[in-house]
């Protein structure tokens, strides 16, 4: 028997349900309830409601389908399998030359290189892959993880978007390539770092293996980085790089510990859900701006808080490509896989190569499997009173991270398909009064056919809930809303209906 569940789980699930048929019909149950007193009431409509509908899925693109149903756990399990077997890809082993010819940091990049060199060939040279190799000083204060000039290199591929006019947007995904055990130093003992950060990088070549073969109007960068667990070094350095030669990046997603842990014993863990973590407000902004933000109650709605929210919208549109099946008691249930989103920058005591982005200003946020297991992460391989440790490869789910994938290229097609957000996206705040007038201008390069979605939502709610489509040629809108008890922000649509990331509007006096 196979049941599939009734309604989706919120993106905002702070912890991981069991979605069963009880559960299902209690819902159905409620909402009927909740529906008929509503409908039986005299209560007053709220300013919310005024106009617009509910937020509801985007189409869905049969291009972007078919290439997500491509994604292959048989060759993610190849990747990982590959980089496990380079024994130790400590970042610092580039600098010894005693190890065996095909381990060490360095083996690795040239393997990350080589299959996307590969992948090149398969669609006709479409991928410019590229090395970003430089050294890193050494670093003073306590307790260095770098001790002498070290080499490190990031590898990354470009699909350059067909569009002239939006070539120039960027959407970047990236994992580390680089593994450690328990100490940071040591460069020959078994690191496999199956899951930290094997399944990232895996999830960057999948995505670069199966979106080379879409033409999309703007760019994407598949990259693995090093240097992550001696300090984010080879994201930091590739981030300055994008920033000294002006990317125009919209988004950069990080995937790291993406493997869906299966220690045996492990109950608490969610396979249908992935965490998606944000940071608040801007790492780079100014005092003046933080003000500003304060002032105005934008704390949750930076560039990428609003990143994570175009993922769970993505993530709702295209979740029958990414559905996850659930097996007991003779019954198989069908669980939707959907992003979590993490209201914070990264978990307590730990931090990630999506940080190195946010600090030069770029929208950047973490996916990360749901429930962490601590003693197959930075430890030596080896069993204690009959405790396995090490990031082993048995304990990577790979149907889970092609689901991860999935998401992940779901998210850059669509990004890359829709318009460019908005510009210059104002709220007028001349007058008191209980409606809102909103102006915005077109993104550079937006193509005839755009139109914009104006999207709201209540200042105490984690998520868009409404919407009103625009008309075609509008710039400009008035709501019978109060701004006040509202959080708007405008998005860009072309007529298939991808949707790029909500932007804010600033107050315009």
């Amino acid at each position: 028997m196979k049941i599939s569940v009734c309604a989706k789980a919120s993106p905002m699930l702070e912890q991981p349900r069991l979605l069963i048929l009880s559960t299902c019909l209690a819902g159905f149950m409620a909402m009927a309830a909740s529906t008929t007193a509503y409908a039986l009431s005299d209560a007053p409509k709220r300013d919310l409601d005024a106009t617009g509908a509910p937020i509801q899925p985007a189409p869905v693109d049969p291009a972007i389908a078919a290439v997500l149903n491509q994604i292959s756990p048989t060759q993610i399990r190849h990747t990982i399998e590959a980089l496990v077997g380079f024994k130790n890809r400590s970042t610092i082993s580039s600098m010894d030359k005693d190890l065996p010819a095909g381990q060490g940091v360095s083996a690795a990049a040239d393997w990350i290189t080589e299959r996307l060199q590969t992948y090149s060939g398969d669609c006709g040279g479409c991928l410019e892959v590229k090395r970003d190799t430089f050294t890193e000083p050494p670093q003073t204060g306590p307790n260095p993880r770098i001790t002498q000039p070290t080499t490190i290199t990031n590898v990354y591929a470009i699909l350059r978007g067909k569009d002239p006019e939006q070539a120039k947007r960027i959407i970047l995904i990236t994992g580390h390539y680089d593994s450690r055990n328990s100490d940071t130093m040591n460069t020959h003992d078994p690191a496999p770092g199956a899951n930290d950060d094997a399944s990232g990088v895996a999830v960057s070549l999948e995505c670069a293996r199966v979106l080379s073969r879409l033409n999309l109007p703007a760019t994407l960068i598949f990259a693995a980085v090093a240097g992550e667990e001696q300090g984010l070094n080879g994201s930091a350095h590739l981030a300055r790089l994008a920033k000294s030669e002006d990317w125009q990046l919209e988004a950069v997603l990080n995937n790291d510990i993406v493997g869906g842990n299966t220690t045996p014993g492990e109950t608490m863990q969610d396979k249908s859900a992935v965490r998606v973590f944000s940071e608040s407000i801007p790492a780079n902004a100014t005092p003046e701006e933080i003000r500003r933000i304060v002032a105005l109650g934008y704390e949750s709605d930076s560039p990428s808080r609003e990143l994570a929210r175009a993922i769970a919208d993505v993530g709702s549109a295209y979740d029958a490509a990414i559905k996850t099946t659930v097996t007991g008691l003779g019954t198989e249930i069908i669980q939707v896989f959907h992003p979590v989103l993490e209201f914070r920058r990264d978990r307590f005591l730990r931090g990630g190569d999506h940080s190195s982005f946010n600090q030069e200003g770029f929208a950047a946020v973490r996916f990360t499997e749901w429930r962490e297991d601590f003693n197959h992460q930075h430890q030596n391989v080896r069993t204690e009173n009959g405790t396995e440790y090490g990031d082993l490869l048995k304990f990577v789910d790979f149907d889970y991270v092609a689901r991860v994938a999935r998401l992940n290229a779901a998210t850059m097609a669509v990004l890359a398909s829709a318009p460019p957000p908005p510009e210059k996206v104002r709220v007028v705040t001349r007058d008191l009064d209980n409606n809102t007038t909103l102006h915005w201008d077109a993104g550079h390069g937006a193509p005839s056919g755009t139109t914009y979605e104006i999207v709201w939502r209540e200042t105490a709610a984690p998520d868009w809930q409404r919407s009103l489509a625009t008309k075609p040629g509008d710039q400009s809108v008035t709501l019978p809303i109060s701004k006040d008890n509202v959080i708007f922000g405008i998005r860009a649509v072309d007529p298939a209906g991808h949707r790029s990331v909500a932007v804010v509007p600033m107050p315009e006096r």
